[in-house]
């Protein structure tokens, strides 16, 4: 019996996790890559992470606290860079003001919208309460607190609602699903990642003109509350240093500050600087690398509706190679890849993925889709080789990169040596 009987013989979900063989063309080969260092935006990096953001929250904060007010401060999902750095920080500062904080989970439906996948999310980052020096709250139930001009209701989680004050620590950049002033930050950790399921659900179940609208709304209304205390912003450079620690006053979040931080921000997320790509390369995706498991700002796939793609890269083709661990199975954003192999497939948890897709409404539609599942990483890249529109010996477009965050370096054929952006050189 042939490779292909026995496939044929096996169920569907079967031969997905075998990973289908494809008859490739005996000429097909991979092409050789050269590494290339890339000129990226950068700014001074920060030494002392925790005494800065320790040392802004006070400086800050500073007559906005008073003695035994218990704050929730809230950490998320994403990989940021000294996160334990400076939620330690803000913690500490917290406490030098008289404060009584404590840390919850403020990340919508991440951690498959259950209370112990999400304090496993913070655990798996590295946010333990012995790292922290401070006990974590976690829960889903939420607390109606407010509604915007419009009346869209606002939700908090229930042990923040039963706290003083909350404080949002976020890493501020550009965001997937949509556009404005102000994209990823404390203003939407405020509104949907503290709202849990529900706050996030409401948030992105529409385009992204509108998602953007409501973050905006939402959060004025949080902080007519009166229950927003400030929150403390970091900013990382192209090479995943930190390079801005700011702590914000409540009334700033959302406001102009804030808008500033986040123009600042996008000047240091650049794309992949080639104007079209037969073949990408991605040697690992995860919720901790983005929300959509693959930066759309980089490749140029964001596939919302009513939201367009980037001009530039044109990416014929996409391979995902690997998802982090901390992504616990949770691949939204899978959708953007056109060929995983089937070890990729086999850590996919549909649970967590479904939900979090679902939660994100429209902007989660398109990225759950499943990708060709091959039957190892070679296998993947010939695919993306002989279906990415180019004659089998015309010269393929080929980039190579380790993942969509922190992109400095990455790897070239031979068709797009005559193409090195300005500054590039190789390594």
């Amino acid at each position: 019996m042939t490779a292909y009987d026995h496939a044929m013989a096996a169920s569907p979900w079967e031969q997905l996790e075998a990973g289908i063989t494809l008859p490739f063309h005996p000429d097909l080969q991979i092409p050789e890559l050269h590494q290339i260092e890339l000129d990226v935006p950068t700014m001074p990096a920060i030494e002392f992470i925790e005494e800065t953001a320790r040392k802004a929250v006070v400086e800050q904060l500073s007559g906005s606290v008073t003695s035994g007010m218990t704050v929730a401060v809230g950490g998320g999902s994403r990989g940021l860079t000294s996160r334990v750095e400076l939620l330690r920080g803000a913690i500490n500062g917290l406490r030098d003001l008289g404060a009584e904080p404590f840390l919850v989970p403020a990340m919508g439906s991440h951690g498959g919208a259950k209370a112990e996948g999400q304090r496993a999310m913070l655990e798996s980052l590295g946010m333990t309460e012995e790292a922290l020096g401070v006990e974590i709250r976690a829960t889903m139930e939420t607390v109606e607190i407010a509604h915007t001009a419009g009346g869209m209701p606002l939700y908090l989680d229930k042990h923040a609602a039963g706290a003083d004050r909350v404080f949002p620590v976020n890493r501020i950049k550009p965001h997937t699903c949509f556009r404005g002033p102000i994209e990823s930050g404390l203003a939407k950790m405020t509104v949907v990642g503290f709202g849990k399921q529900p706050g996030a659900a409401q948030i992105h179940s529409c385009g992204p003109i509108d998602m953007r609208n409501r973050i905006l709304d939402g959060i004025e209304a949080v902080k007519a509350t009166g229950r927003l205390l400030g929150g403390l912003a970091s900013i990382e450079s192209p090479s995943g240093d930190v390079v801005r620690i700011e702590a914000l006053r409540g009334e700033q979040i959302g406001g102009e500050r804030e808008r500033e931080l986040t123009d600042l921000a996008k000047l240091l997320v650049p794309g992949l600087p080639f104007a079209e790509i037969d073949v990408l390369i991605i040697e690992e995706g995860g919720k901790d690398i983005s929300g959509t498991t693959m930066d759309p700002n980089v490749t140029g796939r964001f596939w919302v509706h009513a939201l367009d793609d980037l001009a530039e890269p044109d990416v014929h083709a996409i391979v995902l190679l690997s998802i982090t661990e901390i992504s616990a199975g949770n691949v939204l954003g899978i959708g953007f890849a056109d060929f995983i192999p089937s070890a990729v497939a086999k850590t996919i948890d549909w649970q967590k993925t479904y939900v979090n897709c679902f939660t994100a409404g429209i902007a989660g539609l398109r990225r759950a889709r499943m990708p060709m599942v091959l039957a190892s990483e070679d296998d993947c890249i010939k695919a993306a080789l002989s279906m990415c529109g180019r004659d089998l010996h015309a010269p393929k477009r080929v980039v190579r990169i380790e993942s969509t965050l922190h992109m400095t370096t990455c790897w070239i054929s031979d068709a797009l040596l005559d193409h090195l952006p300005a500054g590039a050189r190789l390594v």
